[in-house]
């Protein structure tokens, strides 16, 4: 019994999830404005990308193909955000707003014991004035810096972007 044409298949779908994880990566790093490796990982994106549309292209009266194909798209698509969110490059930005003022300045303490680099400005909320706190991070240090949030003041409202480039400021985080 000829079982060849598995590994056919086989190689369709895994060089799939590989040319598109390696371009969700890619597309993560040119937002994150890393230019030179982001074009060396098209390189080889593309370069598998064509192996795997070639094995397509050979049999296009074979549904079974487009399917496989399809399919390593999809799974591709999701490895590449899991491999980016296990990677976490980058710097991202938490503005935090406390319910009280000594809630902000024990975090602001807290956060500054542990290496985060806390700005302060007062701010206007609908309930009065409000302390905001301005924290810089690397990527991987927001779930530590969530948890310390929610230990200080668990009613505080966060909003976390991500952050393009950055320079100067205080970020011991990854130093220890």
């Amino acid at each position: 019994m000829d079982i060849s044409w598995i590994w056919d298949y086989l190689f369709i779908f895994l060089a799939r999830v590989t040319d598109v994880s390696i371009g969700t990566l890619r597309l993560m790093l040119m937002v994150r404005g890393r230019r030179w490796l982001a074009s060396v990982l098209s390189f080889f994106e593309v370069g598998v990308w064509l192996l795997a549309l070639t094995r397509v292209l050979s049999n296009l009266d074979n549904p079974w193909k487009m399917l496989v194909y399809c399919l390593g798209f999809a799974t591709g698509v999701y490895v590449g955000q899991w491999i980016e969110e296990l990677l976490a490059l980058g710097v991202s930005s938490a503005q935090v707003i406390p319910r009280s003022a000594e809630a902000a300045q024990a975090l602001r303490d807290a956060l500054r014991q542990e290496g985060f680099g806390v700005t302060t400005l007062m701010g206007e909320g609908r309930q009065g004035p409000r302390m905001v706190l301005l924290v810089t991070s690397p990527r991987r240090g927001i779930p530590r810096l969530l948890e310390i949030i929610r230990r200080y003041d668990d009613h505080a409202f966060v909003t976390v972007i991500d952050t393009r480039a950055s320079l100067g400021g205080h970020m011991q985080l990854g130093r220890r």
